[in-house]
């Protein structure tokens, strides 16, 4: 699987969503279209394993968590940008969407949750902010982000 091959999935989802306001109401759109039990997320999520296996996909490591950005936002992806992070029992560093994020948690562990929720989408509203947080397991999460956005908070 090529970085772009991975895009093109990927685009399978942000060409749909394109021009929609990401609030949470976007969750119930995605939920629909690309469940968890559905080709194209089952196809996404077996594309991240075999990245990361290749080495081309949370190639960095802070705090043990595994992460990196896969695309920059482009307008092949309707303004998103791709991350993808492996986190096992742990939070992440506090930030802010200024436009919103769209995440698609894969759990690794079956019971893992990212932020609370199983398997599936997690949308926050713009200027959200949160700690991201997996518990009970290990989990891959794709973060969409329009325009690439994220302001990470400064420790003081």
């Amino acid at each position: 699987m090529s970085k772009s091959a991975f895009q093109a999935l990927v685009a399978q989802i942000t060409t749909t969503i394109a021009g929609q306001p990401v609030t949470p109401d976007l969750k119930g759109v995605l939920q629909a279209k690309f469940p968890p039990e559905g080709t194209v997320f089952k196809s996404i999520e077996a594309a991240c394993h075999q990245a990361i296996k290749d080495g081309w996909m949370c190639e960095r490591e802070h705090g043990g968590i595994k992460y990196g950005r896969v695309v920059e936002a482009t307008p092949d992806l309707a303004g998103y940008s791709i991350d993808v992070v492996h986190m096992k029992d742990v939070a992440g560093p506090h930030h802010r969407h200024p436009d919103g994020e769209i995440d698609m948690v894969m759990p690794i562990t079956p019971t893992a949750k990212f932020d609370g929720s199983p398997k599936g989408w997690v949308v926050y509203g713009p200027d959200s902010a949160h700690r991201p947080t997996v518990t009970e397991g290990e989990a891959l999460v794709l973060y969409l982000l329009p325009g690439g956005k994220i302001d990470f908070t400064r420790n003081k």
